[in-house]
C-alpha cells in the first residue's frame, strides 16, 4: 500500500518528538507526573483581550470568509506595529494574513521555488521548512552550521554552498532550536551576498518579541525586497487560532493573493478578529510581562543544565530553547530522550528532529514551564542521568 502513495509524501519524515509525546501522554495516562520541556508552545493561554476579542467577533456574526489576504484592519494594525516597534513605513497592501506561520511559508516557498531548485538552510534548523520546500518539488540545501556562528547562516556560507540551483536562502531569527539571532549587520550581508547571485532572502521572525536583554532586527530595515514570515502563535500566544502573516515585496503580492485564494480561500475570520486586540496597550502590557516571565526561565535553566554537565557553547537570545549537547555523558540523544522519559517522566526532544549536523550528539529544552516545574524537571534530568548507561535502552 506505501508504494502506491506520492514519493513526496514518502520523503517527509516523520517528528521523531511524537512518538516521545505520545509515549509521554501514555504515561500520563497511566497516572504519572510528566514534565513537557519537549513542544515549542508556550504554556499561557491565549491573553484574555484576544480572547474577549474572538468571543465578541462570534456574537457580532463575523463567520464569513474574509478576502484571501485577509482582514484590511488587521493589516492596517500590522503596519502600525511595525511603525512602532521597528520605525518601519510598511504599506499594509504588502502583508498577507495567512493561516498561522506554515500558511506563510507554503505561500513563499509556491511562489519562489521551482521544482529541483533549492534554499539554503541552516543545519540545525526547523525541520518543516525543508519538508514544504519538498511538497512544493523543491529542495532544501543544509548547509552545517555550529557555536562558531551562533548556529547561523552567514554570507560567507552563503557564498560557499551556492550552486546553479540555488534560489534562495531561508534563515530564522530568533531560531528554533538554538534561539540565537542574526544582528543587523549579519542580515544585511544576508541580503546583499543573495542579491548577487540572483536569490531570495526569506526570514522567519516568529519569534520575535521573545528576546531578552536585546531587540531582534527586522530584515525589512535591511531590504525591502525580502519576505517575511511571521505568527501569532509566539509572542502573542495565539497557537491554536492558527494565524499568522507574510510581509512580500509589492510586485509579488498580486501572484501570492493568487495563491492564497487557491490555496486555503482566507485564513480563520475569528481568528483575525481577535487578533485585532493584540495591540492594545492592556494586551502588550500582558506580554511583556510573560516575556519576563520566560527570561526568569531562561536565566534559570541555562546555568542549571551547564552544572549537569550539557554543553551549551551560545547563550539563546530569544524563543524559549536551549540547545545542548549531551557528549559527556555518552550514547545518543534519542537513547537519552528515551531514558529520561521513561525513567524521570521528563520529555525532551532530540536533535535528530533538527537536522543532521550532530544531530544524535544534541537535545533541545522548551522552558515553557513554570519556574517551579522547571527545578523539579532538573532534579529529575539530575537523577537521570545518574542512572543513564549508554546503549542500554
Amino acid at each position: 500500500m506505501l508504494s502506491s502513495f506520492s514519493a513526496r509524501s514518502r520523503a517527509i519524515e516523520p517528528f521523531h518528538v511524537m512518538a516521545l509525546l505520545a509515549r509521554a501522554n501514555e504515561l500520563q495516562a497511566a497516572g504519572h507526573d510528566v514534565i513537557h520541556l519537549e513542544i515549542g508552545e508556550p504554556d499561557f493561554t491565549t491573553a484574555d483581550p484576544i480572547v474577549a476579542a474572538g468571543q465578541a467577533a462570534l456574537a457580532a456574526g463575523h463567520t464569513r470568509y474574509t478576502s484571501a489576504r485577509g482582514l484590511p484592519q488587521l493589516r492596517e494594525a500590522l503596519a502600525g506595529f511595525y511603525a512602532d516597534r521597528y520605525g518601519l513605513s510598511l504599506d499594509p497592501e504588502r502583508i498577507l494574513i495567512t493561516p498561522g506561520g506554515s500558511g506563510a511559508l507554503l505561500l513563499a516557498s509556491s511562489l519562489l521555488v521551482d521544482p529541483g531548485k533549492h534554499w539554503l538552510l541552516a543545519d540545525p534548523g526547523y525541520p518543516c521548512n525543508r519538508h514544504f520546500l519538498r511538497l512544493v518539488e523543491g529542495a532544501a540545501q543544509l548547509v552545517p552550521v555550529g557555536p562558531q556562528t551562533r548556529y547561523q547562516l552567514t554570507a560567507e556560507l552563503l557564498e560557499g554552498y551556492w550552486n546553479a540551483d540555488s534560489v534562495g536562502a531561508l534563515v530564522a531569527s530568533p531560531a528554533n532550536p538554538t534561539g540565537t539571532l542574526l544582528r543587523r549587520d549579519e542580515l544585511a550581508a544576508l541580503s546583499a551576498a543573495a542579491r548577487a547571485r540572483g536569490g531570495h532572502l526569506v526570514v522567519d521572525e516568529i519569534y520575535h518579541g521573545l528576546t531578552y536583554g536585546t531587540d531582534a532586527h527586522s530584515v525589512l530595515e535591511v531590504d525591502d525586497d525580502a519576505f517575511v514570515l511571521n505568527s501569532f502563535s509566539k509572542y502573542f500566544g495565539m497557537t491554536g487560532w492558527r494565524l499568522g502573516w507574510l510581509v512580500a515585496p509589492p510586485a509579488a503580492v498580486p501572484e501570492l493573493e493568487k495563491l492564497a485564494q487557491n490555496l486555503y480561500i482566507s485564513a480563520s475570520t475569528v481568528a483575525q478578529h481577535a487578533a485585532l486586540a493584540c495591540f492594545a496597550p492592556a494586551t502588550l502590557e500582558i506580554l511583556e510581562a510573560r516575556r519576563g516571565e520566560f527570561a526568569r526561565r531562561r536565566d534559570y535553566l541555562l546555568p542549571a543544565l551547564r552544572e549537569l554537565g550539557f554543553r551549551i557553547e551560545v547563550e539563546p537570545e530569544g524563543a524559549f530553547y536551549l540547545y545542548a549537547d549531551i557528549s559527556a555523558f555518552g550514547g545518543n540523544a534519542y537513547d537519552l530522550c528515551r531514558h529520561l522519559i521513561e525513567t524521570e517522566y521528563v520529555a525532551v526532544t532530540p536533535g535528530i528532529d533538527f537536522g543532521h549536523h550532530l544531530a544524535d550528539r544534541h537535545v533541545r529544552f522548551a522552558y515553557t514551564q513554570s519556574l517551579p516545574r522547571l527545578e523539579e524537571a532538573v532534579a529529575r534530568i539530575a537523577r537521570g542521568l545518574r542512572s543513564w548507561r549508554p546503549h542500554a535502552l
